[in-house]
């Protein structure tokens, strides 16, 4: 290893060399007494990187003989992975630690996983690709069943494992079709394969290596473990399984669809194309009769993978900025959502049921009215940012002469609303029932107040997240 391939990889090496200081430190102590000092240092340090990496990298540059590669397009992916991990972390520690659930080894598996997700979004070969996905997997697997003495947690992380298994097995397959006709893994040899008439097995190495990477970003039909890891997890991992993990697994995919197969666009845009029109529709209508709100949410994430996806068919610079826009405020809406979700609770239990927020905005209205907020801006009401991040995927569709995909989603749309103004319903206007604490967390309160206020002030520019996209989708799409 080169010094220049080492300065690369320094912020993977910083979080990497972080959990295993965290894990001896766990280890030596007092092992959980150690855990919120791990967790607040872990986030800190999440913090600090991703600043680090947004200001001061520049330009592209390539470590490993290709494998690895640090560009605009990585480094606004890993900006918003470390800023949502964070954002996560410092919610869930009141949530934990109250229920006993705040052991050591869970801020060192978020930062190992973390890691895994760096790795991912900066893949140039597809052993890169399959190293970070499985270490990011290996690490959410053992949190999805953290409460062990819950039957649900361990169902959950059980039913992740098995399908996550099978998902790698269809991944590995694609990649060792791509490897057997490409005669290469890295991602810059495989797209010369693919510059002329493309061989039929590279076609089907695509069609499994997307199909392994539908199960990660949890799009239709791959999307069968996404409702019980989210009801059966702790809610604050079920948190980090909607922000995080959803936008790397995009970044991988624009990764692989555009660095490796970039030359068959027409060929993988139908299958791109397809994937989101089954998700947003699936995830409209399967969240109507939801009355879990985690699983409601869980229907609501493959709903919106739709749309993401619908930048990424578009097989544009366009497409993919808009992609990245949306993920970006995607994830920002679901940290202020998931800190609303973990404040309900009743005499100190946590509470899921959606009927439970019957008149709540009488109780606090304060926290009711940035739910509202929230709520419309996932649902794409204007002038909230949650609209315009819709309106740039389907304007991206329409730009790639894809109008038929942005009809789809304009009704998809419609249908996703529902379940949204639902909720606002039973909090303004539902049948009073034994009501949730009105107290909140200051940390939860506060991440909800500055999502909720994200979605209304940013619509005068975003807060420069456009450019920067912009500038990530030309290092992409080159």
């Amino acid at each position: 290893m080169t010094a220049a391939d080492f300065q690369a990889v320094l912020p993977e090496f910083i979080i990497a060399a972080l959990a295993m200081l965290g894990l001896l430190a766990g280890v030596y102590t007092g092992k959980d007494k150690t855990a919120p000092v791990i967790l607040w240092a872990t986030a800190a340090v999440f913090t600090v990187v991703a600043l680090w990496i947004g200001f001061s990298g520049e330009g592209t540059s390539v470590a490993f003989g290709g494998m690895f590669i640090d560009d605009a397009f990585s480094r606004f992916s890993k900006v918003v992975i470390l800023l949502s991990a964070a954002a996560i972390l410092l919610m869930s520690e009141n949530y934990m630690a109250r229920r006993d659930l705040l052991r050591f080894e869970y801020p060192i598996l978020v930062a190992l996983a973390t890691v895994g997700m760096m790795m991912m979004v900066s893949a140039g070969d597809l052993f890169a690709l399959y190293m970070g996905l499985e270490l990011q997997s290996l690490a959410l697997y053992v949190i999805a069943s953290l409460r062990r003495d819950s039957l649900k947690s361990t169902e959950a992380g059980l039913k992740y494992f098995i399908l996550g298994a099978l998902s790698s097995g269809l991944l590995l397959y694609g990649a060792s079709l791509t490897y057997g006709y490409a005669g290469t893994t890295l991602f810059s040899g495989i797209i010369l394969a693919v510059a002329d008439e493309p061989s039929l097995g590279l076609v089907f190495g695509l069609v499994f290596i997307t199909a392994g990477l539908a199960f990660k970003v949890s799009a239709a039909p791959f999307h069968m473990w996404t409702p019980d890891v989210y009801e059966g997890a702790p809610t604050p991992i079920t948190a980090f399984f909607a922000t995080a993990p959803k936008m790397a697994a995009m970044a991988l995919l624009a990764r692989v669809v555009y660095d490796a197969f970039g030359g068959i666009v027409s060929d993988w845009q139908q299958i791109l194309a397809f994937l989101s029109v089954i998700s947003m529709f699936l995830g409209g209508v399967a969240a109507i009769g939801q009355k879990n709100i985690k699983r409601l949410m869980a229907y609501s994430s493959i709903a919106h993978m739709g749309y993401a996806l619908m930048g990424l068919a578009a097989g544009t610079v366009m497409g993919v900025q808009a992609m990245l826009v949306y993920m970006a405020i995607y994830v920002t809406m679901n940290v202020g959502t998931f800190a609303f979700i973990l404040s309900m609770e009743r005499d100190g239990r946590p509470v899921t049921d959606i009927s439970a927020l019957n008149q709540f905005s009488r109780r606090d209205p304060t926290r009711a009215l940035a739910m509202l907020v929230l709520l419309f801006s996932l649902a794409g009401v204007p002038p909230l940012v949650g609209f315009f991040a819709k309106y740039a995927v389907l304007l991206a569709a329409v730009d790639a002469n894809l109008a038929w995909l942005a009809i789809a989603g304009v009704i998809a749309s419609v249908i996703n609303a529902f379940y949204y103004l639902r909720i606002v319903y039973y909090m303004y206007f539902g049948e009073a029932v034994e009501p949730v604490d009105a107290a909140s967390h200051p940390v939860l309160w506060g991440f909800l107040m500055v999502s909720a206020a994200a979605m209304v002030f940013g619509v005068v520019n975003l807060f420069g997240v456009d450019g920067f996209a912009a500038t990530a989708a030309a290092a992409l799409v080159n």
